[in-house]
C-alpha cells in the first residue's frame, strides 16, 4: 500500500471513530482537522457512504443505524438528502390546485413541499404534522384541519384511535405522503405501527395518492407495512432511482415523476 492509500485508510478510519463518538460531523471541520481540502473530504464521506458505513447529511454525515425498527428524529431526517427533498417537494406542491381538499403526511419532504405551496384563493389542508400545520399559520388563505390524537415526539406527530376516528370522517383529493422505507415489489413501510394505520386512513380516503421519497428510501424495508405499490398513484423523487425499480412502478400502473 502506497504512503497515500495508507493516509486515505487512517483518515477514514478516524472519520469512522469520530462520527461513532458524536453522532455527525462536518465537512469543514474535518477538512481543517486533516489538514486536506473539502473535496477531499466529500470524497471520503461518499466512498464511506458507498460502503453503508454513514449517511451523507447536508455539509456533512451523520451515523449510520441499522435495524428496521429505527425511528429516526425529524430533526436528523431533514439532513439526509435535504437538496433532492427540496426539489421532490418543489414538484409536488405543482400538483396542487385551487379548491383542492389535501393530506399531508408527516415527514421531511412533504415539509418541503408545504414550503413551496402556490398562492392559492382556496386550499384546505388536513395534516397530523404539528410542524407542517405550524408552517401553515400564516396563510389565510388555507383552511387547516388537524386530527386529535397523542403526539408522537420523534415525528412531531398525531396518531391513535382519536386521529383515525377523526380522517374517517373526510374524503379529500389528494394525499401526499412521505415514507421510511419503499420496496417496488411490495410495498411503503414505516417504523410505527401506528404511524402505519393512520397512513392506510389517508391512503382509503383519497382520491389520489402522492408518494414523495428520494432514491434513498428504495429497496429499503422498516417494521411496520403501509400498502402494497398498487396503492399509490404517483411517484415523485430524484434522478439517482434505478431504472429497474422505475420500471417495476411503471408496470404497476404508478406514474413516476423525477426530478
Amino acid at each position: 500500500m502506497s504512503r497515500n492509500q495508507d493516509s486515505t485508510v487512517s483518515r477514514r478510519r478516524e472519520i469512522l471513530q469520530m462520527l461513532s463518538e458524536s453522532g455527525e460531523i462536518f465537512v469543514e471541520a474535518l477538512s481543517e482537522k486533516f489538514g486536506v481540502s473539502e473535496v477531499t473530504i466529500r470524497n471520503d464521506l461518499d466512498q464511506l457512504e458507498s460502503k453503508n458505513m454513514l449517511i451523507r447529511a447536508r455539509g456533512g454525515a451523520i451515523k449510520m443505524e441499522t435495524g428496521v425498527g429505527i425511528d429516526q428524529r425529524l430533526a436528523d431526517k431533514n439532513r439526509i438528502n435535504f437538496q433532492e427533498k427540496s426539489k421532490i417537494g418543489n414538484r409536488a406542491a405543482q400538483l396542487i390546485v385551487e379548491s383542492d381538499t389535501i393530506i399531508i403526511d408527516s415527514g421531511s419532504t412533504t415539509a418541503e413541499m408545504v414550503r413551496n405551496l402556490p398562492e392559492l384563493r382556496d386550499l384546505t389542508v388536513i395534516t397530523n404534522a404539528m410542524n407542517i400545520a405550524n408552517q401553515l399559520v400564516a396563510r389565510p388563505n388555507i383552511n387547516v384541519i388537524i386530527p386529535g390524537g397523542y403526539l408522537r415526539k420523534n415525528s412531531i406527530s398525531l396518531v391513535g384511535p382519536l386521529a383515525e376516528k377523526s380522517l374517517r370522517n373526510f374524503n379529500v383529493d389528494k394525499a401526499f405522503l412521505g415514507v421510511d422505507g419503499f420496496d417496488t415489489r411490495n410495498g411503503l413501510y414505516t417504523p410505527n405501527v401506528e404511524e402505519a394505520r393512520l397512513n392506510e386512513i389517508m391512503i382509503e380516503i383519497s382520491r389520489e395518492v402522492i408518494l414523495l421519497a428520494d432514491s434513498s428510501k428504495f429497496s429499503k424495508r422498516s417494521f411496520a407495512f403501509i400498502c402494497d405499490v398498487k396503492e399509490i398513484d404517483k411517484v415523485i423523487t430524484d434522478s439517482d432511482i434505478k431504472e429497474d425499480d422505475k420500471k417495476r412502478l411503471e408496470d404497476a400502473g404508478v406514474e413516476v415523476i423525477v426530478v
